[in-house]
């Protein structure tokens, strides 16, 4: 499996359940690695999406303790198990969580590969990504094209991690 995110400098991905920069270089990364893929939320994940909607031409499996929780164009599970159970019928390669912050912490260590767009500012957060730099058993293994990007007056950078 995977995870695909954007962090600031401290590895915050959010504030009140929106995120820290729309860069659309970044977006557009995004929509190219998950595509035809399954991608793995939480809720409020899926409520902060346009329009509260599933993502268009992706499997979206959303993760939550509601037990009558039902949402359109959804599959939803209520534990990791189940969902871990879910995925089974999925290649790990074409699987990408995507967030948020308790989905990415119960999740990382069942990933293989981790995609960040790592952005060179420190935002005001209330939700954070966990910390692959001092993560025991992930390693980057690509810097990306190791260009810097910019868009407006923010830097950012591709990286891959991956686990050792």
């Amino acid at each position: 499996m995977n995870l695909i995110a954007a962090v600031d400098k401290n590895w915050a991905i959010g504030f009140k359940n929106s995120l820290l920069a729309h860069i659309p270089e970044d977006q557009r990364f995004f929509r190219s690695m998950t595509e035809g893929k399954v991608v793995v939320m939480g809720r409020k994940t899926l409520e902060s999406l346009p329009g509260g909607k599933p993502l268009k031409n992706r499997v979206n499996i959303v993760l939550s303790k509601n037990p009558d929780l039902e949402i359109p164009g959804c599959t939803v599970c209520h534990s990791i198990e189940e969902l871990v159970s879910e995925l089974e019928q999925y290649p790990t390669q074409e699987v990408f969580v995507i967030g948020g912050e308790k989905i990415y912490t119960e999740m990382v260590d069942m990933c293989d590969r981790a995609y960040i767009t790592k952005i060179d500012r420190e935002y005001e957060a209330d939700a954070w990504f966990p910390n692959l730099d001092e993560r025991e058993g992930w390693e980057m293994v690509s810097p990306g094209d190791d260009e810097e990007h910019t868009y407006f007056d923010l830097i950012y950078y591709f990286r891959e991690y991956a686990r050792k």
